[in-house]
C-alpha cells in the first residue's frame, strides 16, 4: 500500500498561523507487511496514533526538502495517519487527522493544507479549504542552508505594537478577498506582514532581495513557513521569466516553480 502527501507553504504572508496551500511535490510512503518499524520515526509515530507499527514495514521517499519551510514533517505525519487509516479501513477526514497528528506537527496550518490540499484556512482545529488554487503562480527559492522551527519561533517576539497588529489584520483580510475573488492585483496588494516576516528575514535571505529589486513577473514574495524558502508570486503570464531571472541571480540555490495541489494526502 502506497500514500503521497504534498509540500505546503503555510502563512502566505499575513495569514501567520492560519493560511497555507499545498504544493505538487509529494513524499510517499510504501507500507508492507513483514520487516521492522522504527519505531522513532516521525510517519511511523504519526501511523501508531492510528494504528499498530508491528509486523509492517515502512519505506519513506522523501522529495519535499526538510527543515527548509516546504512542509516536509507535517507530509511525513500526513502519511503517517493516511497509511494507518488506509489500513483501518478508515476515511481520510482531514479535520480528524489534524487532531490527531497536531501534538506531532504542532503548527495546524501546514498539516491542514497537506491533509485537505488545495488553500486552506485553519482556526480551532477547523480546516476550511477555501481555493483549488491562487491567483498567482508560487516559485519557490530554495537555499542550502536550513532552518529548524522551533528557533524561528523563538525569533518572534511575545508582544507587538497596535499598529503592526492593525497593518497585518487589514493585508490578512485583504489576502481572503484576494483568494475568494482570485484576484491577482489584490494577492498583490496583501503580501505584506509585521508578525513573523521581519524577524525571520535574517534567515532568509532572499526575501529582503526579492523585495527590494522584484524580478519581472513579481507579484510579491513570502516566507515559506518558519523559512529560509521564500516563494515569490509571479503573475501567470510572466511566470517563467521570473523564473529565469531568479535562477540567474540565485545561483546557489534551488529555484522550483511549483503550483498548487487541488489533491491532499492520498493514495498513490
Amino acid at each position: 500500500m502506497r500514500v503521497r502527501a504534498p509540500a505546503t507553504t503555510a502563512n502566505i504572508g499575513p495569514g501567520f498561523d492560519c493560511a497555507a496551500a499545498a504544493f505538487a511535490l509529494w513524499n510517499e510512503l510504501a507500507v508492507t507487511e513483514g520487516g521492522g518499524a522504527d519505531r522513532e520515526h516521525l510517519g511511523v509515530r504519526a501511523f501508531a496514533l492510528l494504528a499498530d507499527p508491528r509486523g509492517f514495514a515502512f519505506e519513506f521517499t522523501v522529495r519535499i526538502p526538510r527543515e527548509r519551510g516546504l512542509g516536509s514533517s507535517a507530509s511525513i505525519i500526513a502519511l503517517g495517519l493516511a497509511a494507518a487509516s488506509v489500513v483501518n479501513g478508515d476515511a481520510l477526514d482531514p479535520e480528524r487527522l489534524l487532531a490527531l497528528g497536531l501534538p506531532l506537527e504542532g503548527h495546524a496550518d501546514n498539516l491542514a493544507a497537506s491533509l485537505a490540499g488545495g488553500v486552506c484556512l485553519t482556526w480551532d482545529g477547523r480546516i476550511a479549504r477555501v481555493a483549488d488554487s491562487l491567483p498567482c503562480t508560487p516559485i519557490a527559492v530554495v537555499p542550502e542552508s536550513r532552518v529548524l522551527t522551533a528557533a524561528a519561533r523563538a525569533a518572534l517576539p511575545e508582544q507587538v505594537t497596535h499598529r503592526a497588529a492593525a497593518v497585518t489584520a487589514a493585508h490578512a483580510a485583504l489576502l481572503g478577498a484576494a483568494i475568494a475573488a482570485q484576484d491577482a492585483d489584490l494577492f498583490a496588494a496583501s503580501l505584506h506582514d509585521e508578525l513573523h516576516e521581519p524577524y525571520r528575514a535574517a534567515t532568509a535571505p532572499a526575501f529582503e532581495a526579492v523585495r527590494a529589486d522584484p524580478p519581472p513577473g513579481s507579484a510579491g514574495v513570502t516566507i515559506s513557513g518558519s523559512g529560509p524558502t521564500v516563494i515569490v508570486w509571479a503573475r501567470a503570464h510572466r511566470a517563467d521569466d521570473c523564473a529565469r531571472a531568479l535562477e540567474a541571480r540565485f545561483a546557489d540555490a534551488t529555484v522550483m516553480p511549483l503550483r498548487v495541489s487541488q489533491s491532499g494526502v492520498e493514495r498513490a
